[in-house]
């Protein structure tokens, strides 16, 4: 089968494609035949070198954690059957024509294959962290980078427990987050009494999915850091403030995300031979959407 690979950490020109066996799937594993796969500034992270001490790996190594396809072998005691539209977490990389994976659940008609390929990390990290900060209707959240993806599952979620998401953007995507059901505000200085004048009775929580060196007013805000949860800004740890990394890859938390209706934007689906142009355009931060890679 083709898939993109890299022998050595580097530049998004390390991702090559070649020609790899193709996977056999063990028990509790299905064989998918890729339609689309998720990108993740992890991926980018783990192709340059940056996570090698945490997260080591071997080469030649299949980049990718998110997938949507259709089962094309099945392994012993698993309960799907070839031909099922599923998607999920890959066990082997999805940046290929084939993956297997153990962690999926059917694909609902009305997700596309991008749309469900997107879904998995940024909905078990959206609703991973809602869980840590406790939040509970009539409750008020504060949320950095509410139109980010993570961000935008997050206030989905939020609003529907009705709880009252303030949502933090840049200027040209407020009505965006106004559309979530957020009250939106626009981040940068000043940021703090923007907030207080439309939550004078003050916020609950904070959920900083931006990362952009907020944490200490955002403690002024709440009076307390009791219930501030970031996964986007490394300094928690010097600070003694929650950072939120690493969450439950199940299928059940696919089944709660598809429940709730959730769905995140999409931005860029380059062929799986552009992995390369794709991890440029994700690693600007600026993509406007999740990017995929479709697979034909």
């Amino acid at each position: 089968m083709r898939a993109i690979t890299i022998t050595q950490y580097g530049e998004p020109d390390v991702l090559r494609s070649a020609e790899v066996p193709l996977p056999e799937p063990g028990p509790g594993q299905v064989r998918v035949a890729v339609k689309a796969a998720g990108v993740n500034p992890i991926d980018w992270k783990i192709r340059s070198g940056a996570m090698a001490e945490v997260r080591p790996v071997d080469f030649p190594h299949i980049l990718g954690l998110e997938l949507a396809g259709v089962v094309d072998a099945v392994g012993e005691g698993d309960d799907f059957a070839v031909g099922d539209e599923v998607f999920g977490w890959s066990d082997t990389g999805a940046y290929a024509e084939y993956a297997l994976a153990s962690k999926v659940i059917r694909k609902p008609a009305g997700l596309s294959w991008s749309e469900a390929a997107s879904l998995p990390i940024a909905g078990e990290t959206a609703l991973r962290v809602l869980g840590e900060l406790e939040v509970k209707p009539g409750e008020t959240l504060v949320l950095h980078g509410a139109s980010g993806q993570v961000g935008r599952i997050a206030t989905q979620a939020a609003v529907a427990l009705g709880i009252t998401v303030i949502g933090l953007a840049g200027a040209s995507s407020l009505d965006e987050v106004k559309a979530l059901g957020a009250v939106p505000v626009q981040y940068g200085d000043g940021w703090v009494s923007r907030v207080r004048s439309v939550a004078p009775d003050g916020v609950d929580a904070v959920f900083d999915a931006a990362g952009f060196g907020v944490l200490g007013e955002s403690v002024e805000l709440l009076g307390s850091p009791d219930r501030l949860v970031t996964i986007a800004d490394p300094a928690a740890y010097a600070q003694g403030l929650k950072f939120s990394a690493g969450g439950e890859e199940s299928a059940a938390v696919l089944e709660d995300l598809v429940a709730r209706g959730l769905k995140l934007k999409l931005g860029s689906g380059y062929a799986l031979g552009d992995a390369a142009e794709a991890h440029r355009e994700s690693a600007t931060g600026h993509a406007g959407g999740k990017i995929t890679l479709v697979v034909e």
